[in-house]
């Protein structure tokens, strides 16, 4: 096969489930600035330094986009945001489910299904730029491939030019806050599925829980700008927004 052809489906496009619920106000506005932005040849991909996600260590040795991995990104980037949830961070979907959905499946011979261009731009690419943070899905497997969580960072907001602050501001009307809770303080990355599991244990406990979230949150560039007594303090900030948001939901 000649180099010209050994890509499936040279250009993927996103192609949303028929028949399921509208997005809220914030998505369809996020896609459409996504949409009508090359996030592909976003200059972040060009100013920004990959980080080894296990080690923390930047990567020196790196492969950027080619044209085929950049057109699976425009696909991608669009499925990430018609499936994430903004209360959590998370995407909602599997990598395979927005593989297939985006057209970057393939299937060989013998029906054995790959979803290795999609999973590649996640795990080599999307979550070294700092882009996403990838959680495994512990003791599941499909041929040969660990499931993963993906959440999206502000930084892969900024590839179409949406800024933490619009983000956040979006959340604070969606959420009534407690008049004595700081929107400034509040972060975004506890569920409240994993809200109702920490509100079960001791402060100790659930502190540990906290600070294992901040560290999946931030890159390590941002740990060390926080420092051991910045975290501390967004330990204690999270734990106390826990109480309270537990509190108020569950009335």
């Amino acid at each position: 096969m000649s180099r010209k052809n050994y890509i499936h489906n040279p250009k993927p496009v996103f192609i949303p489930p028929k028949n399921n619920k509208k997005r809220s106000t914030f998505i369809c506005y996020a896609m459409k600035k996504a949409s009508e932005t090359d996030v592909a040849r976003s200059i972040l991909n060009h100013t920004l330094l990959p980080i080894d996600p296990k080690t923390g260590n930047i990567i020196s040795r790196f492969r950027r986009l080619n044209e085929h991995r950049a057109c699976a990104m425009r696909a991608m980037v669009l499925a990430m945001l018609y499936y994430f949830d903004v209360h959590s961070n998370l995407v909602k979907a599997s990598i395979e489910k927005m593989s297939d959905e985006c057209g970057l499946s393939t299937f060989s011979i013998s029906g054995n299904k790959s979803i290795t261009r999609a999973s590649r731009l996640i795990t080599n690419f999307m979550e070294p730029m700092g882009f996403v943070k990838c959680k495994k899905i512990s003791n599941k497997y499909i041929n040969n491939y660990t499931p993963k969580k993906i959440f999206l960072t502000p930084v892969f907001f900024m590839l179409f030019h949406i800024s933490k602050k619009k983000l956040n501001d979006y959340l604070s009307k969606k959420i009534k806050l407690s008049p004595n809770l700081n929107i400034k303080e509040k972060k975004i990355f506890i569920s409240f599925p994993d809200m109702k599991i920490m509100s079960k244990l001791d402060e100790k406990s659930a502190k540990k829980k906290i600070l294992n979230a901040l560290i999946n949150y931030y890159s390590a560039t941002e740990l060390t700008k926080i420092g051991p007594q910045g975290l501390k303090k967004k330990i204690d900030i999270e734990y106390n927004n826990l109480c309270k948001l537990y509190k108020k939901n569950k009335k």
